[in-house]
C-alpha cells in the first residue's frame, strides 16, 4: 500500500441484467474499497456495443477515486466487484454485467500483462471520454496532452446522457 493517495479514474460499463442499476451499485461499492474513496462519478452514458452485434447497447461512466492502493491491488479490488456482478469473461468484447477499467491512475505508466494504463484505447472511445470531460473537462492526461484535444477527435453523437433512474 502507498502512503500517498492518488487520484485514479475507472471506467463503467454494463449492458446486461439492468445495466443502469449495475452501474449505479458499482459506484457504491468502489467507495467501500479499503484505502479508497468515491470524489465523484459521472453521469451515466448510452452507447452502442463495440464488439459482437446482437448485443444490447451498454451504460457507462467513470468514477474519480483517491486510493491508497498500489495499481494491481486495485485492479484485484475492481475485478472482486465485477466477479460479485456475475461477471463472466467469454467473449472478447461481449456482453456484460459489469466492465470497470483504470483509465489513469495518477500520473503513473503501467505496463502489465494484467494492467496496462493510461487504457490503451481510452482515447479513441467516446464512451470514456464524454463522460471523463462530463467531470473534469480541462484534465491533463499524462504523457498525452490535454483531454479536450481528444474529445474533439470523436464522434460524441455516439454516446447519449442517460437520466438518473434513481430520481424517476
Amino acid at each position: 500500500m502507498n502512503d500517498a493517495a492518488t487520484e485514479v479514474y475507472v471506467g463503467l460499463g454494463s449492458n446486461l441484467s439492468e445495466p443502469q442499476w449495475q452501474v449505479l451499485r458499482a459506484f457504491d461499492e468502489l467507495d467501500r474499497i479499503p484505502d479508497t474513496a468515491l470524489l465523484r462519478r459521472s453521469s451515466l452514458y448510452a452507447s452502442a456495443p463495440l464488439g459482437p452485434a446482437g448485443q444490447p447497447d451498454y451504460v457507462n461512466a467513470v468514477a474519480k477515486l483517491r486510493t491508497r492502493l498500489e495499481p494491481h491491488a486495485l485492479l484485484d479490488q475492481l475485478q472482486a466487484i465485477e466477479a460479485a456482478h456475475d461477471r463472466v469473461r467469454e467473449i472478447h468484447w461481449g456482453p456484460r454485467t459489469l466492465d470497470l477499467d483504470v483509465l489513469l491512475f495518477g500520473d503513473q505508466t503501467v505496463d502489465s500483462e494484467r494492467l496496462k494504463v493510461p487504457h490503451p484505447h481510452m482515447l479513441q472511445r467516446a464512451f470514456v471520454l464524454v463522460p471523463l470531460s462530463d467531470m473534469v473537462p480541462d484534465l491533463d492526461l499524462p504523457g498525452v496532452g490535454s483531454l479536450a484535444s481528444y474529445l474533439d477527435n470523436v464522434d460524441r453523437h455516439t454516446v447519449r446522457r442517460l437520466p438518473d433512474p434513481r430520481e424517476s
